[in-house]
């Protein structure tokens, strides 16, 4: 059988107790944890890793229904494709080059100028965890026979 003496756990206790705190260092102020500034012009999209189908803020794939994505960097163009909601909110669905769509504000453009099929790019993006929506400004209006209606 063991024995032990309780002497030495109790000198063992009091060295254990007292080297934590000699081996503490002083905390030194650090700055604040400033976040990276959000490129405006950059819009990031997910693409499915196991069957490709590009998405736009999706927790699972549309298509094969994985959670497993990775993130790519866009070009920032599309196209108009269908006006939501009020005129004077000037929203729209948009459908990028990338193969998906998304829902978007025209902006330094009157509501009565934009038409459907008329090219956009990304102005503003929104980051991963903002709300609201990206911000697209017309690059090319379209014509009446170039419009997707």
């Amino acid at each position: 059988m063991l024995q032990t003496d309780s002497r030495e756990h109790t000198e063992f206790r009091m060295d254990h107790d007292a080297a934590p705190a000699a081996r503490t260092a002083p905390a030194t102020p650090t700055a604040p944890a400033t976040p990276a500034p959000a490129v405006c012009g950059e819009l990031l999209f997910q693409r499915c890793l196991w069957c490709g189908t590009p998405a736009y803020r999706r927790s699972f794939c549309r298509a094969c229904g994985s959670t497993a994505f990775k993130r790519e960097r866009g070009t920032g163009a599309g196209a108009l494709v269908r006006r939501i909601g009020q005129t004077p909110l000037n929203t729209w669905f948009v459908a990028m080059d990338e193969g998906f769509t998304l829902v978007c504000q025209v902006t330094r453009a009157e509501p009565v100028v934009v038409a459907v099929g008329a090219r956009v790019r990304v102005v503003r993006a929104v980051g991963p965890l903002d709300q609201g929506l990206p911000h697209v400004e017309l690059t090319y209006r379209a014509t009446s026979l170039e419009r997707w209606w």
